[in-house]
């Protein structure tokens, strides 16, 4: 059988009896061999904790002497999909907790990319083929529609996060690639977004800074990047300010109707509440029928120390996102204090500090082979965190025995995640409210349980298929 005619689906099942890969070398010596840029003697040393929490004053939440009893929404879960519907429903006057197991905006939402990206993850005229095309429109304009809400929020709040609607570009490795984005260009084009053009390779030269690795590309011109930090700890002050109580380091532990109200737990206390929120992610706290729906799914990021001025005048002098068209791809932007940050599916395994750091490497790699005049640049940062896949990588919402949901942005979640919060605040307000993605069917992960073992498997299927095809 051909490599190409093997899906990850049938590795996984094929490999069921095959030992998990483990890795061996100790966590001190990666560390001491990581880059070039790590001296032997350990002087400059990468954090292994995203640049984006880093780099701000944390927002504390709500004193846990203020746990209520009662409230009209108990939302679950702290990331950007909780927050914004928090503060949708603080703001209709709604009283409204946020349960979040850990920090506030600390896991998906606070260890992505930075990037705001407009239209959807995978290939337009796919998509119409699989849905139709009037449900491809529509989906498309559903994540455009997610760019204009993260917009609105910053403008309507003044918050001052860096956001700026910047364009992205989804550049070509090979021929082979760009004949796919030509032909997906000219049904976007023509279908849904007349303002998106192909620039041969030369004018995608000019863009990334010199480098003539790719073949030609598009230009999304709708897409947008932020301070993702700066973001969330605003969006939870907001949110606080309308009247939302967030509780950090509480997770719910259980869950269960009480006649006509739910009875939501927690390690501080019991809440009735008329509705409940779940916008869990890749939690194990959610209920088993969204955790088997849901494979956590890796995705790693470094983030170079500050650039000199004359250095990162000629990186992305269009301050552009960017994305590689390859099977495991890469993704990078610049920030505004002259730092590339560098991310992809470097490592298919979930976020752990050994596996961030062998992900530092793979990354590092990777870059230079874009920016070769980055050899010698210092790493400062260097972390992982878990993406919320869905087997057909669409976004999740609706309602599941009472319960209403959000899930599964599938790497695409910093707009999403806002807009479908916000959505879902205005409807469990009381409004009527168009949503795409609502109560889609969705199938669960083949394998569930066992799944996750076996992704390093996939990421080297993937690997080769990048390598030879």
């Amino acid at each position: 059988m051909a490599l190409d005619d093997l899906s990850p689906v049938t590795i996984l099942s094929r490999s069921l009896s095959q030992p998990e890969n483990r890795y061996e070398e100790e966590i001190y010596l990666i560390r001491r061999l990581l880059l070039p840029s790590v001296p032997p003697d350990g002087d400059h040393l990468m954090k292994l904790v995203p640049y984006w929490l880093d780099s701000i004053a944390p927002v504390s939440g709500t004193d846990l002497s203020e746990f209520p009893t009662h409230a009209d929404v108990v939302v679950v879960g702290g990331g950007f999909t909780g927050l914004s519907a928090a503060r949708t429903l603080a703001k209709a006057g709604k009283t409204v907790v946020v349960l979040e197991a850990d920090q506030i905006a600390c896991h998906a939402s606070g260890r992505n990319g930075g990037h705001v990206n407009n239209g959807t993850a995978g290939n337009f005229q796919a998509m119409a083929g699989k849905y139709g095309l009037e449900q491809a429109i529509a989906l498309y304009r559903f994540f455009d529609d997610a760019v204009d809400t993260v917009e609105q929020i910053v403008t309507t709040e003044d918050i001052n996060c860096d956001f700026r609607r910047c364009g992205k570009l989804k550049v070509a490795w090979t021929e082979k690639h760009l004949a796919g984005l030509r032909a997906d260009q000219e049904a976007v084009k023509q279908h849904v977004d007349p303002e998106t053009d192909l620039l041969d390779r030369d004018e995608v030269a000019a863009e990334i800074g010199g480098s003539t690795t790719f073949e030609g590309g598009i230009l999304y011109r709708k897409s947008a990047q932020m301070h993702v930090g700066k973001f969330g700890s605003a969006l939870a002050g907001k949110a606080m300010l309308a009247g939302a109580k967030i509780f950090e380091n509480t997770p719910m532990t259980a869950l269960r109707r009480a006649g006509s109200m739910f009875e939501v737990s927690s390690s501080a206390g019991v809440i009735q509440a008329q509705n409940v929120l779940l916008a869990t992610g890749t939690s194990r706290k959610a209920p088993s029928w969204f955790r088997r729906r849901i494979m956590p799914v890796g995705s790693f990021i470094v983030a170079t120390a500050p650039m000199p001025e004359d250095l990162f005048s000629r990186i992305l002098p269009g301050r552009r996102n960017v994305v590689t068209t390859r099977n495991i791809h890469n993704y990078f932007r610049t920030t505004a204090d002259r730092r590339l940050i560098f991310g992809g599916r470097a490592n298919f395994s979930q976020s752990s500090e050994k596996s961030d750091i062998q992900s530092g490497q793979i990354l590092h790699a990777a870059l230079t082979e874009i920016y070769p005049e980055l050899e010698g640049t210092e790493i400062d940062y260097c972390w992982g965190g878990n993406v919320d896949m869905s087997v057909d990588r669409l976004p999740h919402a609706g309602e599941w025995n009472g319960v209403t949901y959000a899930m599964g942005l599938s790497g695409h979640g910093v707009q999403m995640s806002v807009h479908l919060g916000h959505l879902l605040g205005r409807k469990l307000a009381g409004e009527q409210v168009d949503i795409p993605v609502w109560n889609r069917p969705w199938q669960p992960i083949p394998a569930y349980g066992i799944a996750t073992h076996f992704m390093p498997i996939v990421g080297a299927y993937y690997r080769t298929k990048d390598k030879y095809l």
